[in-house]
Formats: structure tokens, C-alpha cells, sequence
């Protein structure tokens, strides 16, 4: 595998974004979910309006990773207001982190998620946390690996189907640089 790039990306890159982002949740969540629901959330999450929104918060920031120029997956952070349920100043949300298939089980995850543990120490926060669902084990045990530890749940839309994300963080403190 070549290297993984990874660059934090802006407005510009909207029409991009939407693409990855809708690419990668539905390659992640289109069997477990009915048709209707994927579309109504695809279709609202990733409007152009909603990314516009998201892309010019001060508060949240995305990243894509390369492999030969090529969009393979992105990391989207939060902190302080924009985070999606603690809104705590001294805590980072990964609010996302989506890889598109032939590319899971490759590291691109482990790299955003050390960018996102660097980005915490840089900025002196006490943890990270993030929801992840209840059912997407694969998910669950990389966050677990990585220390992460359960201490909460949340309910998560998608469409219409009322489903339970499990909150995870980890304290910043805990990590070994890699």
C-alpha cells in the first residue's frame, strides 16, 4: 500500500465531502437499514446546506486521507459547542470516522484516530469521546483496542428507525505516543 495522506480540507472541498460522506455510511449501514431511512438521512446529513454549515464551523474540523490522490475515508472533530451531546471545553468529539471498504482493516482508521489524540494533546483536553452503534461491533472493538471505554448511550436517528449508539471516550493522558 502506498502512503496515506492526510489533509484538513475547507468549503471547497464540499462536493467531495458529500460524496465520500454518503459513499461511506451507506457502505457501512445500508444492510442493517431499510432503503427509505438511508436515503431520508443520507439525503438531510449530507445537503449541501447541512455541509456548509458543518464545514464552516470554527468548532469542528475534517480531514481526508489520500492514497494516490484518491479520497479513501475522513475524519470529522468536534470541540466545545459543537460537539454533538457533552459540549465540554475540555474534551474532543470524533464524531466521524468513515473509510471506504477496500480500505478498512488498512490502518487509515488508526491514523485519523492518532490525529485526533495528537490534536487533543496540542490543545491540553482531558479526553475523547465518541457514540458509536450498539450494533457495529467492528467499530466498538477498534475504539476498545485503542482504550476506549464505555460510559454512557444516546439515541440516534436514522430516518425513522429510533437506534442506541454506545458513548465511549478515553483519557488523553492514557495514550502512548506511536
Amino acid at each position: 500500500m502506498s502512503t496515506i495522506v492526510i489533509k484538513k480540507i475547507g468549503l471547497s472541498d464540499l462536493v467531495q465531502l458529500q460524496y465520500i460522506g454518503r459513499l461511506t455510511f451507506y457502505e457501512t449501514f445500508s444492510a442493517y437499514n431499510t432503503e427509505e431511512n438511508m436515503l431520508k438521512y443520507l439525503g438531510e446529513s449530507f445537503s449541501n446546506e447541512n455541509l456548509k454549515t458543518e464545514l464552516s464551523n470554527p468548532n469542528s474540523a475534517f480531514y481526508f486521507a489520500y492514497d494516490k490522490n484518491e479520497i479513501i475515508g475522513y475524519l470529522k472533530i468536534n470541540f466545545g459547542e459543537s460537539q454533538s451531546e457533552l459540549k465540554v471545553d475540555n474534551a474532543l468529539e470524533i464524531e466521524r470516522i468513515y473509510i471506504i471498504k477496500e480500505y478498512q482493516g488498512k490502518k487509515v482508521g488508526q491514523l485519523f484516530h492518532d490525529m485526533a489524540v495528537n490534536i487533543s494533546r496540542k490543545k491540553q483536553l482531558k479526553y475523547i469521546w465518541l457514540g458509536v452503534w450498539e450494533e457495529n461491533t467492528k467499530a466498538i472493538n477498534f475504539y476498545k483496542k485503542n482504550g476506549f471505554k464505555e460510559f454512557d448511550k444516546h439515541i440516534f436517528y436514522l430516518g425513522d428507525d429510533k437506534q442506541t449508539d454506545i458513548m465511549m471516550k478515553i483519557e488523553v493522558d492514557n495514550q502512548i505516543d506511536q
